[in-house]
């Protein structure tokens, strides 16, 4: 296995959302629209959070174009890929759109995934898509670990993956346990990936004695959590998530915790979908630059080489960088089973 590492080329955020002069609005050919309102409606399978991330970018597809409807599904990434799988194989496809760190490998060798490179995405970076249009980068994801800063100063709190093992943390971490490379094994990943099979191994059995608390629930409910001062440190957390609860001010940091890993939800257009050109233009959508700035508006990290973060301190190439490990779909999907496989011998 190689470690893969990655730095996100980022310009000037122009503007956060519809209405607001100076954003850019995306022109998709007269064509494709004129099919898709034909259409009249897009399904979109999606994993991110509802309120704030889906229904933002809803809103502002509707307002650019108000003869189409999008109805959304949010699940996790496994439970989306098992749905389209479902569909597809009983061929009663209801899904066009779908997103998600790791849905995109099952419903790929499912046969289940439609091929498009929409011209929003002509100048992303090679590694945030498919050459072949199969999928692309829709946001970024950075995951580490949390402390509550009620419970346990910056100084106090762990700084390396060595500093876990210390007798103090020992029943005092939590961690989500989801069979994806953003829950347990992708932790397991980094560290097979970073300090090699021999090495991550004998690290990981040293780790499993510290009896970290399973959560068979989101990133975010493991977060939250944390918040509450149940556990003093949480793995495997989004740092835009601590971001938007420092917001509100909760008591959490998160911690640069090197090689942060690293991970892209991948959109993709669902094959044989009932309304394949309203899917297309919603894939679209949101990859411009359009759609991208109302992502970004959310707090979640764009991936347009033209967008900026809302928070570039989020960011491994922000005022604070840090050294990443890139979850490329390639990796996850030669890995992911014998992650998952080692996550259950020796965590749970």
């Amino acid at each position: 296995m190689d470690r893969r590492q990655f730095s996100l080329g980022m310009g000037a955020l122009a503007a956060t959302g519809l209405g607001i002069p100076g954003l850019r609005a995306h022109a998709a050919s007269p064509e494709l629209i004129a099919a898709a309102e034909a259409e009249g409606q897009v399904v979109w399978y999606t994993t991110m959070i509802v309120d704030q991330a889906v229904r933002p970018l809803v809103a502002a597809f509707e307002e650019r174009y108000p003869n189409i409807t999008v109805e959304f599904s949010r699940a996790g990434s496994d439970e989306t890929a098992l749905k389209i799988i479902n569909e597809g194989q009983a061929d009663r496809m209801l899904g066009d759109v779908f997103d998600g760190v790791s849905t995109f490998a099952s419903v790929m060798a499912a046969g289940f995934v439609e091929p498009y490179s929409p011209d929003s995405a002509s100048d992303y970076s090679a590694q945030f898509k498919d050459p072949e249009g199969h999928w692309h980068a829709l946001n970024f994801y950075f995951l580490t670990a949390v402390h509550n800063t009620d419970l346990l100063s910056a100084e106090d709190a762990p700084q390396t993956y060595q500093d876990l093992l210390d007798e103090r943390w020992r029943g005092n971490m939590v961690w989500p346990v989801d069979a994806t490379p953003v829950g347990a094994p992708g932790l397991i990943g980094n560290i097979l990936l970073t300090m090699g099979e021999e090495d991550g191994m004998a690290y990981l059995q040293q780790l499993a004695g510290q009896g970290i608390v399973n959560m068979a629930a989101s990133q975010r409910a493991v977060l939250d959590r944390v918040i509450l001062g149940d556990f003093p440190i949480g793995l495997m957390c989004f740092n835009h998530h601590v971001a938007i609860s420092q917001a509100q001010g909760a008591p959490i940091d998160w911690i640069r915790m090197e090689p942060v890993m690293a991970s892209a939800s991948l959109l993709g257009l669902v094959r044989n979908g009932p309304n394949p050109n309203a899917g297309r233009l919603l894939v679209d959508f949101i990859l411009s630059r359009e759609g991208q700035e109302v992502l970004a508006s959310t707090g979640y990290l764009p991936t347009h080489p033209e967008v900026a973060a809302l928070n570039p301190d989020l960011l491994a190439t922000g005022p604070q960088p840090f050294d990443t490990t890139f979850m490329a779909p390639d990796i996850v999907e030669q890995n992911l089973a014998d992650w998952v496989r080692i996550t259950d011998e020796l965590f749970l």
